[in-house]
């Protein structure tokens, strides 16, 4: 690591002592990874203009504890233009990333999926298809997104009419038809189910998401609530 260069986005960073910043950076080779950026809190330094959200850098790190230190920085394209609403779901999406991905795993699916996310919310596309499509790639990674084809209790394949409920650590199973129409029985369309295996986010669809993404993200998250979160919440006046 000491020689190579890493390709990589700030996730975040805060201060650290009276001149630093410790930094946690997503990069393609190392996954996620933090550094102290030493000297540069109350520089002009182009080491610390460049220490911000939403850009492809270069960097190099040195040391050989978990903490590294950065030694240098340099640009590979232009910050990433955000305003308003994508900014506020691209900072949901670094703190998801900071939050959930393993100090040093590296993942091409999750660092690939990462650069659209921030793409799309540059051109003002679907929101919810790319904050879905990011939190699929996590779940992947982590070995927790369900298989959106087959029932599992019965090894059947996903029916288009049928209604399906979630096991955790497990997948979707077929509700029995007399319990599909009590009051308060959530079941899963399995239109929505096919949908989501072959990639298309219908209106029905990405309802669904929606609500497995909050419910299997959950535990990776933890009981401290996400920041970026309360961005999205109204204000008291």
């Amino acid at each position: 690591m000491n020689n190579d260069w890493l390709n990589a986005y700030v996730l975040h960073r805060r201060p650290y002592r009276e001149t630093s910043y410790i930094v946690d950076f997503f990069t393609l080779e190392e996954g996620r990874i933090s550094a102290v950026a030493k000297g540069v809190k109350n520089s002009k330094s182009d080491k610390k203009s460049l220490l911000q959200p939403f850009q492809h850098l270069r960097i190099q790190l040195r040391g050989k504890s978990d903490l590294k230190n950065l030694s240098h920085v340099e640009s590979v394209s232009p910050s990433i233009p955000l305003v308003g609403t994508s900014l506020f779901c691209a900072m949901y999406v670094n703190e998801l990333a900071n939050r959930i991905m393993p100090n040093g795993l590296a993942s091409d699916g999750v660092f690939n999926a990462y650069e659209q996310a921030l793409m799309s919310l540059s051109e003002q596309g679907d929101i919810e298809i790319t904050l879905r499509q990011f939190e699929f790639a996590l779940l992947d990674e982590m070995g927790l997104l369900p298989d959106f084809t087959t029932d599992v209790e019965y090894e059947m394949p996903i029916e288009e009419n049928g209604s399906y409920h979630f096991q955790a650590d497990a997948g979707f199973v077929q509700m029995p038809e007399h319990i599909q129409g009590i009051q308060g029985a959530r079941g899963f369309p399995g239109t929505a189910l096919l949908s989501l295996a072959q990639g298309e986010f219908t209106p029905l669809s990405k309802k669904v998401a929606k609500v497995l993404c909050r419910d299997l993200l959950k535990p990776l998250i933890g009981d401290k609530p996400l920041k970026s979160r309360e961005l999205f919440m109204p204000k008291s006046r």
